[in-house]
Order: structure tokens, then C-alpha cells, then sequence
């Protein structure tokens, strides 16, 4: 099975699992949702572990460069963040009219998750501590590793990551497909996802394509930048994409993603730093759905829609979002406070949101880890290195 490629088990974990959700009876469909509640559960427990696990030494293998090399690589995230999200708002402006009618919202705005089969039972599995403090956690031992003489915590660190490594390639990796074909059986199944995203066809039609695009322009730049062949740089990260799909959690993927990421000759090091950090605060993906979907809501409820609101929407956006990147849906979860303060959003429009949101979570994740990628071939040329072949 390892000589099976990570990418084809996704796409046929995928395909299987639209099958089963189209013709298992509810009891098939419950014995994978209690697979992926615990699964599931287990990664909550892990992200932290894994944040820490491989920025903390990252940072310390950086030497006494870390601080800088960090605030290159959160400046790279949130401008390409920023320019997503202007990209997004220039595009609805031109796009959505031609085929919303303003003042015209007719959609339910239930809940699609509500439909979801539950599992049998599940395990609380809650993690040590959240993502924000495995971050602060993480800075505060790299850069101290960085600028301090002694090597005990440098070597408890490296053995740390180690035992993260095992875990990942040997728990997370082989069980990720059987957690991906749950979720897709369990969405078929309950349909109600499948009826929104329908209704909202030309809205995530345009999205996708602006993910798209997007990612093209970050392999362009970084691409030319680390001096390689943009399209078979981002075809290698393709895995990731999937896997993001599958998963709908930017930290949960980082495994793929750093994989896919030294596959593309970026140094261990910088990997292992710039991956996992950029999983927390590079939201391109979750930006361009966020702005697109708003746009849309706003235009069908015939709320104005300008620069002058939008733009500082997207700026707190970059920021606001960090603070729960790791959990599906977790984007629109940390924005609903935008949403309502900066664009007026009622509590109909905040539930609408929500539900046009989740419906298609996965491929902004999808997008923004597979811009991971392109940041760090950036920050791997920026620090002095060139791919390895």
C-alpha cells in the first residue's frame, strides 16, 4: 500500500465514500462517523503536539535568525492572505451581479451539519492546551533554543519531534483516508450540504476558480523566487490539496503538507518551521470564501457593498482568523464577530452565513494549505538556500 500513492487513496476514499453515503443504510453510515468522531478527536489531541513538535526545533535549528525568519514568514502569510481577499472583493463586484438578483433571498439557512449522522459514541479526547498557546509555546522555546549555550532542551526537543514523526507516519497518515471516505459517505448521506452548495453553484464556481488562480500567482512568484518549475512545484503539493478536502483542517493536514513540501527540495529545516506556522496564519483560501460568500449574502439582502466597509473587513480578517484555523469551519466561527460589527450581519444572515460557509470549508483549506507550500519555497530562497534536487 505505500507504493500506492498518498494521492490516489485520497481520491478513491473520496469516490467510495460518495458511493456508501448514496446506498449504506444509516447504520453503515454511523459506524464510520464514530470512526471519524474518535479519529477526529485524536487529531485535536495531536495538533498541538504537532505545532510544537516541529516549529519549536525549527525555530531552534534556525540559530540566531529564528526572530527575523519569523517575521518574514508572517509578513509573506498575511499579505498574500490580504491580497486574496481584495482579489475575492474585486471579483464578486464584477461577477455576482451578473447573476444575483439583490433583495432576492430565498435560501434555507439551516445548519447543514445538523443533518450529519452522529456516531454510536464518542471519546472526549481534549487536547492539552489550544492552538494559540502550542504557538506561543512553541516561539518562546525555539528562540530561546536559538540564543541560549546549552543543548539538554535542543536534544529533548529533537527526540520530541521524533516521537511526533512516528506518529504521524505511522497512525495519522495510514488512517487519513478511511477518516476522509467517512466524512464524504456522511455527506452524501445527509444531502442538505449537497442542496446549499447547489442553490450556491455560480457563487462556489467563482470561488473555486479564484482559488485557483491564486495559487497559480503564489507558484509564480515562488516558484520564480526558489528557482523552479511553478506548475510542477504546486503539482506536487496536490496531495496536500486533497487531503485538506477530506480533513477540512489546515493543522490536521500539516503532515501531508510538510511532506509534499520537502518533495519540492525546500530545506528540512525551513519546512518544519514555515509549514505548521503557516498552517495557524496563511488563511488565503478561507479569505477568498469568506469575502465571496459575504458579498453574496449582503447582495441578496440588498446591503450595500463598497470599499470603505469591505477593505477593513478583510485587514481584521488576516488577523481574526487565526484564532481557530485548525478546526473545520473554524474560520467563519472566528469572523462571525466581523461580520456582525463591521458589515451588519443579523442573526438570520450570521446562521446563513455559517451554512454557505461549511458547505464548502474544505476547499478553502485546501487552498490555503497548498499555499503553504508557495510561502515556503519563498522564505527557503529568502533565507539563502536553493532547492534541493
Amino acid at each position: 500500500m505505500k507504493k500506492f500513492g498518498l494521492l490516489p487513496r485520497l481520491i478513491i476514499a473520496i469516490a467510495i465514500g460518495i458511493l456508501i453515503g448514496s446506498i449504506a443504510p444509516k447504520w453503515v453510515i454511523q459506524v464510520l462517523a464514530t470512526f471519524n468522531g474518535i479519529f477526529g478527536n485524536f487529531l485535536g489531541f495531536a495538533i498541538p503536539l504537532i505545532i510544537i513538535g516541529f516549529v519549536a526545533p525549527g525555530i531552534g535549528d534556525l540559530g540566531a535568525g529564528a526572530g527575523k525568519l519569523l517575521a518574514i514568514t508572517a509578513g509573506i502569510a498575511y499579505v498574500s492572505t490580504i491580497i486574496s481577499g481584495m482579489a475575492a472583493y474585486f471579483t464578486s463586484s464584477a461577477v455576482l451581479p451578473m447573476f444575483l438578483k439583490p433583495g432576492s433571498l430565498v435560501v434555507n439557512a439551516a445548519n447543514p451539519e445538523e443533518a450529519l449522522v452522529p456516531g454510536f459514541f464518542s471519546v472526549d479526547m481534549p487536547p492539552i492546551f489550544g492552538v494559540m498557546t502550542a504557538l506561543l509555546i512553541a516561539f518562546t522555546i525555539g528562540l530561546g533554543l536559538s540564543v541560549i549555550k546549552g543543548d539538554t532542551i535542543k536534544k529533548f526537543m529533537s527526540e520530541f519531534q521524533q516521537i511526533i514523526e512516528k506518529l504521524i507516519s505511522n497512525i495519522i497518515i495510514p488512517l487519513l483516508p478511511v477518516h476522509i471516505l467517512g466524512i464524504f459517505a456522511n455527506m452524501t448521506h445527509a444531502g442538505q450540504v449537497a442542496t446549499i452548495m447547489s442553490v450556491f453553484a455560480k457563487v462556489f464556481a467563482m470561488i473555486i476558480i479564484l482559488h485557483i488562480v491564486i495559487l497559480i500567482f503564489q507558484y509564480v512568484i515562488g516558484g520564480t523566487l526558489a528557482g523552479g518549475n511553478p506548475i510542477r512545484l504546486l503539482k506536487n503539493m496536490l496531495p496536500a490539496y486533497f487531503t485538506a478536502i477530506g480533513t477540512q483542517s489546515s493543522a490536521a493536514t500539516i503532515p501531508v503538507t510538510l511532506e509534499q513540501a520537502k518533495k519540492n527540495g525546500i530545506q528540512d529545516g525551513i519546512a518544519d518551521f514555515v509549514i505548521p506556522l503557516c498552517a495557524t496564519i496563511h488563511l488565503s483560501g478561507s479569505t477568498i470564501t469568506l469575502v465571496s460568500c459575504a458579498m453574496a449574502v449582503m447582495m441578496l439582502n440588498g446591503i450595500p457593498i463598497n470599499l470603505v466597509n469591505m477593505f477593513p473587513f478583510i485587514l481584521m480578517l488576516g488577523i481574526t482568523m487565526v484564532a481557530a484555523p485548525g478546526v473545520p469551519g473554524g474560520a467563519v466561527m472566528a469572523a462571525l464577530g466581523l461580520l456582525e460589527s463591521m458589515l451588519g450581519f443579523n442573526s438570520t444572515l450570521l446562521a446563513l452565513m455559517i451554512a454557505l460557509y461549511l458547505a464548502q470549508d474544505s476547499f478553502g483549506t485546501a487552498c490555503n494549505v497548498t499555499g503553504d507550500g508557495a510561502i515556503a519555497l519563498m522564505v527557503n530562497r529568502i533565507s539563502g538556500y536553493r532547492l534541493k534536487k
